[in-house]
């Protein structure tokens, strides 16, 4: 039961550190496309940046 729980809150503390670095990341500009070397040889392009 006690190793349930610990087992837990670390996978709640990682995923919360994820979603924390994903928020500082965004507030600072930074890209959370994982695609490598930027958006534009990115297949999914278009879906992101829809032209106006």
């Amino acid at each position: 039961m006690l190793a349930t729980i610990i087992i837990s809150a670390v996978l709640v503390a990682i995923v919360a550190a994820i979603v924390v670095n994903m928020v500082r990341n965004k507030k600072n500009g930074k890209s959370s496309c994982s695609c490598g070397g930027g958006c534009s040889g990115c297949a999914s392009n278009g879906m992101c940046h829809t032209k106006k």
